[in-house]
Formats: structure tokens, sequence, C-alpha cells
């Protein structure tokens, strides 16, 4: 069976394991290849194919696609991680597909390329960093929310395995289409993705299964609503349930901002269908930290600890936002700690969500609070994703084989699975447009990138909200723009790297938290 597509887009730049062909294009260049099945999981096998443009043919027999090796699936495949085997002759071939465009797939993107089993990684759409730095080929013109678009890509282009970054697409179902066509995906579906989705959900179910977590009250009256506030007195905290991007969550510290939060929701309905419903939840004092899991199902395992900074400015002040910077590990998660995280959040959640008939397959991150006067933790929310700017954190020092990871993930196979991670530390500073999270100015120059990743050779920059101009520069699309990460033998160093690869970066209408890690480390004078 034969197919031919036509890429239209103006430069389409094909990056792969153990092959030295790069194509670029200015016009338009044909692709046709020849399929051998496309009922394999690898299903390329030495296709044929031909360049076509204005000037010339190029027709090769040799394919383009010499790394990719399909093997035949066993009924029960024997999946190693351990990063000491060598992965280049004992490991699944993949080629894989990452959804999204923003810092977290940046992030993912990069680890995936260091996969020994990855022989390629395409990121759509991705964004003008991922390309740039060669971590992944993007596809700008994919629409994620468009299954059958996503589908007959992953087809067309031997993918054997989907990783959806961000939340929505999750919550629209693109992974219930994409297991349903037979192709693995690291992601929940729908209806397990509710954990994200919805608060009130989250919420039901940790009553249930006797989860910890804070006080609450769901509400659709602001009157109702207000009357409980008064009973309860402020600081208290307002949620919409459905999703905000990051900034559905008011931290009431008064109550008239309490009711403010309350009119925005159910009254002015700032954030949509997604603050029809309102959670009223009790204020906890203590430290948040992030947690996170990967889950097949059934099973889970810990990744390593992280922890961000939500507030948008120093001390941990002003408004939140989607995440101003991160490091890992979080001392305050000792392993006493994550043991107790494990056994009374995590297991509790999958083994509740698989009872309810929605088994969960991705990755659980848990905002935590480390209560200040019982020490313990509590669950403050659930998302169904890799965090934002967390992740950066996590991949610059995960060292197993990801890809070979997630797909074990995918067949409800993790019981036995251990992670390797670098003995140091990692941080990110994200870099954010002047004016976040509130409006800001887009298409700001971004200038000495290149020389700010040279300043140490731990240092690498996730591109979350940036753009090419004509001239080639990179401008700003969006409110975080950069994550600027770096490790070091200790977060001490990897605070300094960090930092100074951000001094290097000229960009005037930028800004940056200058404490990441104060809880971790004593602030420099």
């Amino acid at each position: 069976m034969a197919c031919a597509t036509t890429f239209t887009s103006s430069s389409f730049s094909l990056k792969l394991r153990n092959s030295n062909l790069n194509i670029n294009k200015s016009n338009c260049f044909q692709f046709q290849k020849s399929f051998v099945s496309l009922n394999n999981p690898c299903f390329l096998a030495e296709p044929q194919f031909s360049i076509v443009s204005n000037r010339h043919s190029i027709s090769r027999s040799q394919s383009i696609f010499n790394g990719f090796k399909c093997f035949v699936q066993k009924s029960e495949p024997s999946v190693s991680v351990d990063s000491r085997i060598d992965a280049e002759e004992s490991l699944e071939r993949l080629v894989v597909l990452v959804v999204g465009g923003g810092g977290r797939e940046h992030a993912l993107c990069h680890a995936l390329k260091r996969s020994p089993s990855c022989d390629a990684v395409f990121c759509a759409p991705g964004n003008a960093g991922i390309s740039s730095s060669e971590d992944a080929t993007c596809i700008s013109d994919l629409d994620i929310f468009d299954s059958s678009a996503v589908i007959a890509f992953c087809r067309q282009w031997g993918v054997g395995l989907v990783v959806v970054g961000p939340e929505a697409p999750l919550v629209s179902g693109l992974a219930n289409n994409l297991v349903k066509a037979g192709i693995p995906t690291f992601g929940p579906s729908s209806k397990a993705a509710a954990l994200e989705g919805s608060k009130n959900f989250m919420k039901s179910l940790c009553d249930k299964y006797n989860i910890p977590t804070a006080k609450y009250k769901t509400f659709t009256e602001p009157s109702a609503a207000k009357e409980y506030i008064l009973e309860q007195g402020a600081p208290i905290v307002i949620k919409a349930d459905g999703l905000a991007a990051g900034k559905g969550v008011i931290v009431a510290m008064t109550l008239e901002e309490a009711y403010e939060a309350v009119d925005s929701m159910l009254v002015k309905n700032v954030f949509g269908i997604a603050g029809c419903c309102v959670i009223v939840e009790e204020f906890l004092e203590g430290e948040e930290v992030s947690f996170f899991a990967l889950v097949d199902g059934e099973n889970a395992i810990p990744l390593e600890s992280a922890q961000d900074h939500k507030r948008v400015g120093d001390g941990d002040t002003g408004p939140n936002t989607g995440g101003m910077g991160a490091y890992s590990p979080a001392p305050i998660l000792t392993k006493e700690l994550r043991s107790i995280v494990m056994e009374s959040i995590i297991l509790p959640t999958v083994e509740g969500m698989s009872a309810e008939g929605c088994k969960f397959v991705g990755v659980l991150f848990a905002g935590l609070m480390i209560e200040k006067k019982s020490g313990l933790p509590k669950l403050i929310e659930y998302n169904v994703r890799f965090g934002d700017p967390e992740c950066q954190v996590l991949m610059v020092r995960l060292e197993s084989d990801l890809a070979q990871v997630l797909l074990a993930a995918c067949r409800g196979e993790l019981t036995g699975v251990t992670l390797d991670w670098s003995p140091g530390s990692a941080m990110v500073v994200v870099m954010a447009s002047k004016g976040y999270p509130g409006s800001y100015e887009k298409g700001t120059v971004i200038q000495n990138l290149e020389e700010s990743e040279l300043v140490a050779p731990s240092v690498k920059i996730f591109h979350a909200g940036t753009a090419l101009d004509s001239d080639g520069n990179f401008i700003v699309t969006g409110g975080r723009v950069l994550g600027v990460t770096a490790t070091g033998k200790d977060l001490a160093e990897a605070r300094d790297r960090a930092y100074q690869a951000v001094q290097e970066i000229n960009w005037s209408g930028g800004f940056y938290r200058r404490d990441i890690g104060w809880r971790a480390l004593p602030l420099k004078q």
C-alpha cells in the first residue's frame, strides 16, 4: 500500500538516529513512502521514497528509515530499562511523537532524543526552540485535537509511542482514540483525566478512598458559597472546578478577596465553563511540593522529587502562575515522606480509579502540602501530566531510557521497573514576559541564547513561548517563555550555573525570580 503526503510548511527537517540525511526544503517536497503493513506496530520497513522539488528529484531504494527496525511483538514482551544494558542492541526500536509545544514538551523531547532505543522524535506542534535545538522534528500544522489526523500521522511515519504533554488533549479524549487505533499512548483516557479536569471529581475520589486532602465544599450558587466562606473565615482557597490554564486557584487572605473570587467565577464567568462550579477549600499552612509517579493502570513507581515556585514574586509573593522555577531533588521530601505519599495518596488513587472503572495510565502529578502542624502530606490537586517546570529538572537528571519506561507503562508492565537518576541536583529558572501572569507584550526579541548555553556544560534552555521572526531571531509568543536549566554536583552549584546562564540572555521584555530554591538553600547576598 502506497501513500503520498505533501508538506507545505516553509521548512521541514527530519532528524533520525543512525542517519546522515537531513531534508530541508524551501518550496515543497513530496515524500512518497511504501508501507509493508499499516497494522504492523513499526509500520515502516525499507520503504521506497522520492524527494520531489521544482529543481531536482532524488530517488533511493535504501530508506531514510534505516534506523527504524521492526520487531514482532510477543504476547508477553519483556522490557528492560536498566541503563547499563546495551540498549542499541537489546531494546525495541521506537519512533516517538510528543504532543504539545511548551517547555514540558521540549524537556520530554530532549530526554527521548537521548534514549538509546529511540530512532526519531516528532513533536506536534512543537515550538521554535525545539526545532532549532534539533531535539525533535516539529510538525507545526498537525491539529492535536483532531484524533483522526494524529492517528494518520502516526501510521504514516511508523510512530510506536505517543507521549501526550498538555492536559487539554487528554481531557478531550485523544488518548482514548489513539489506544483504540492500536497506538501505544502514554497519557490517561478522558475519563481518567477527570482527576485534573474536575477538582470536584478528584475531591470525591479522596472522600471515597480516604485519601488525605483539605476540607472542602462544592458550590454552583454564589450566595451559598459566600455563606460557607463566612462560616469558615479567611484565609481560604477558591478553585474553579475545571481547567483554567493554572490560573483557576485563588488564595484569598480576606473575606472580601474570597467573595470577589466567587463572583469572578460564578457571576462574571472569567473562566467560562471551567468556573461554573467552584470548590471552597480550607487553607493549609505548610510547604508545597510536587510528587510524580508513573502509573500503568495497576502499578505505580515514583519519580525523583521536585519542588516548584508557583507565586510570581520573590519570597513566594504575588499571584499564582504556572510555575516560575523548580529544583530537584527537594530536601523536604525525605525517604520516609515519599513512602507515606505512595502508601496514603498515590496507591489508593490508582486502586480507586481502577475500582471506578477508569484505570489510569500516565503520570500522576500530585501537588502536596506538607502541613506545618502535623508534618504529614495532604493532596492539594492532581495533574494528569508532567508538571511544568518540574519536568525540566526531572528530565535532565533522568538516565534511564525514557522511551522504554513510558512504553512499559502503556503495556501495564511497570512491575519491577527501576529508574536511574544522576546523583547531583538540577534547577530551572523561568524567564517570563513582563506583566505575566497578567497581560504582556508579544513579539519582543530575545538574544544571546546560544552564548547562555555555553556558560557551563550542564546548561540547557527549554523553550515554551518562542517563535522565529523573518530575520531568524527568537521572539516572544507567550507568558512563560524560557526555562533556563542547569545541573550540578549539588543544588548550590546548579543554582549558580542556572543564574549565570540567565544573566547572559539579552531580553529587555522579560523578568525572572531571583530566589528559586530559597526554601532549600540560603539566599546569596
